[in-house]
């Protein structure tokens, strides 16, 4: 469920408490087995001590790798992105601020070096923003946060390009959201 503060004309998008949960268990999870696997293994009391021993070494370098990139997702109440709606119709983030009328793609990817998801997207200046998610917007969240509000302020082609990507029976089905027609001047 998507996590939406609204004031005033800014909509402070957060990440879904359930996805906080999700990446806090997994990976305090993933290391806790880590460590259970290695001390067993170290003991030498059954014939697979050998096998927990080198799993859980193999695994955890990884899950401290992992854990490390998203060490920033637990701070509690992070805003992951800001979208002012009115005359200026922006999106803000850390990395800076981009005009709803300049985006021409707009892009959920997975960042194959730490396994983050990226909100990509480019502008009609042919610039590129990434906005961090560290996986706390699931996709389904990230397609109806885009419909709900950035689409309504987007150029036609951008729109067009919009359509193409989403799946609007798939939204009416699985997160009960319907497509509003919105007049915006």
């Amino acid at each position: 469920m998507l996590n939406v503060k609204k004031d005033n004309e800014e909509i402070k998008i957060k990440g879904s408490k359930f996805m906080y949960g999700w990446i806090f268990l997994s990976l305090i999870g993933g290391i806790a087995a880590c460590i259970f696997l290695i001390t067993h293994g170290l003991k030498f009391d059954s014939k697979y001590s050998l096998f927990y021993l080198g799993g859980g070494i193999m695994c955890m370098p990884f899950f401290v790798y992992i854990t490390l990139w998203h060490l920033p997702a637990l701070i509690p109440g992070k805003i992951l992105l800001t979208i002012v709606q009115g005359e200026t119709c922006t999106i803000k983030s850390k990395k800076g601020s981009v005009l709803i009328k300049n985006i021409r793609n707009i892009n959920l990817i997975r960042n194959p070096l730490n396994l983050i998801n990226d909100i990509v997207i480019e502008t009609f200046d042919n610039k590129k923003v990434k906005i961090r998610t560290y996986n706390l917007l699931d996709d389904l969240d990230y397609e109806v946060m885009v419909d709900k509000y950035m689409y309504p302020y987007m150029t036609e082609n951008a729109r067009k390009v919009w359509d193409r990507k989403v799946n609007l029976d798939l939204l009416l089905k699985e997160v009960k959201y319907e497509r509003q027609e919105q007049k915006v001047d």
